[in-house]
């Protein structure tokens, strides 16, 4: 009986198979590194377009926060300008009051009696004098009763001062001032005198 020796023969076919089995795990351990290096590059470009966006964002929301500041500071220019249309609005309209707020005063003011200070806070008026007696300072509170441009007169404060020859009345009174068009419920506020 003859014997063959295979032997040999399997040992270079086990000796190819380690060789190309080698040589498939090389190619697919380059294989492998190069999908992981595809997707490594792949997703820095993602993170580098995403970071452009996002420094365009915050380009944008910086120029658009210099847009709200200069907003803003237009705003307040803008109600300046409008305080101050309203001021000069007001001054105009109060020219006339002012002339028939003083008219009245002289012509309500009897004989007798003698101003020495006026002041305005808002459409209060803060009289102070001195009259001859308390009837002419009656009288006084009478006519300005009976002003169409003053009205409610209040008297705070009469004093009555021994000078040798005569008796002389002091006085501090309120009076509001209106106009003769306002209603009741209307408080004038023609500017102040002071």
């Amino acid at each position: 009986m003859t014997r063959i020796n295979l032997l040999p023969w399997r040992a270079e076919l086990r000796q190819e198979q380690k060789k190309a089995f080698g040589m498939l795990l090389v190619l697919i351990m380059v294989l492998a590194g190069a999908i992981v290096g595809l997707i490594h590059i792949q997703m820095g470009a993602k993170i580098d377009y995403q970071l452009s966006r996002n420094q365009y964002i915050r380009d944008e929301i910086t120029k658009l926060d210099k847009q709200i500041a200069e907003i803003s500071d237009l705003k307040k220019v803008r109600r300046s300008l409008l305080e101050r249309m309203e001021v000069i609005q007001d001054l105009q309209g109060s020219r006339p009051s002012i002339v028939h707020l003083f008219t009245e005063i002289v012509s309500t003011v009897p004989n007798g009696v003698y101003l020495k200070t006026l002041s305005q806070t808002g459409n209060h008026l803060v009289m102070t004098g001195e009259a001859e007696s308390n009837a002419r300072v009656s009288t006084y509170m009478r006519n300005l009763d009976a002003s169409d441009w003053l009205k409610e007169p209040n008297l705070k404060v009469i004093e009555i001062e021994d000078i040798k020859v005569n008796r002389i009345s002091a006085f501090t009174l309120t009076v509001k001032q209106t106009s003769p068009d306002a209603t009741e419920d209307d408080d004038v506020d023609d500017g102040g005198i002071q």
